[in-house]
């Protein structure tokens, strides 16, 4: 890949930003290579936890606007080319949709500015940690445009409305500490190292749970909060039922006891109709 490094050790992927000269700004080869790299975690399940790391002064600087005078061409002048780009808006936000439907849980260890795209990307992960330095800013407002990938979409349900509307609106930046204090990071570290260990050993702490009950507990939180108490009650009892392991109850428990590892199966690799034989 040219735009990320991927690794898989003990159960952890960790997908690294690499292109910190450019600020590891998004250009058609980052959604590229993202979308692939995404579609193969999901359906090989060759780890349990993924963490996306970055190299550089900053996380992300946003989508690369040099791509919109080149690559990608915007055209406004017509019901037809205004229709395209809602095709291709469409297929934009798919790629970060994987990270939230990815049947492993997602975790963005944060250093510097985490810029417009940025911030689209790291919503749809499940845990957050960030550097004292790191700022996020919703950049899209500040270039004339809309917050357009998921940003506006999730946010709101991280953290408080009024607070999503001052940053959309603005677009002015929000440090690592009040980030933190309003639910959008879970904690702030000193170093990128620290904040990669700590983003690392966090990993760990899930890689050691059964993948199953990992993959099951991200169905119903995802579920619940976008769906009534009561509908998402029923939807955790047919989960439950579809998952339930005595075995893995029994391995979880006597780990514990005993301080050590548990054993636990891996998720199937999924098997697509079209990847069959006639």
């Amino acid at each position: 890949m040219h735009c990320f490094s991927l690794t898989i050790d003990q159960h952890i992927a960790h997908l690294v930003l690499n292109q910190p000269d450019a600020f590891n700004t998004m250009h058609p080869t980052f959604w590229r290579e993202l979308d692939e790299v995404l579609t193969r975690l999901h359906k090989e399940a060759p780890a349990r936890v993924l963490v996306i790391s970055s190299t550089g002064k900053h996380f992300s600087a946003g989508m690369a606007l040099e791509t919109f005078a080149g690559a990608i061409r915007m055209d406004d002048q017509s019901p037809e080319g205004r229709a395209a780009m809602f095709d291709l808006l469409t297929d934009m936000q798919a790629t970060f949709t994987k990270l939230e439907t990815l049947r492993m849980p997602v975790i963005a260890a944060i250093q510097g500015g985490c810029i417009g795209g940025a911030v689209d990307m790291v919503s749809a992960c499940c845990i957050r940690y960030a550097t004292e330095d790191a700022f996020f800013c919703i950049q899209e407002i500040n270039i004339g445009m809309v917050a357009d990938v998921g940003t506006l979409q999730r946010l709101p349900k991280l953290i408080p409305l009024a607070l999503v509307k001052e940053l959309a609106y603005t677009g002015r930046r929000m440090g690592a500490a009040k980030a933190q204090a309003c639910g959008l990071v879970n904690e702030v570290f000193d170093t990128p190292e620290a904040l990669l260990a700590g983003a690392l050993q966090c990993a760990r702490e899930i890689a050691a749970k059964p993948p199953v009950a990992i993959w099951g507990t991200k169905q119903a939180i995802h579920y619940a909060r976008d769906h009534a108490v009561d509908d998402a009650l029923r939807q955790m009892g047919w989960l439950q039922g579809a998952i339930w392991s005595n075995k893995h109850v029994l391995e979880a428990v006597m780990a514990l006891k005993g301080k050590r590892a548990g054993e636990f199966a891996p998720l199937q690799a999924l098997q697509g109709f079209r990847d069959l034989g006639s």
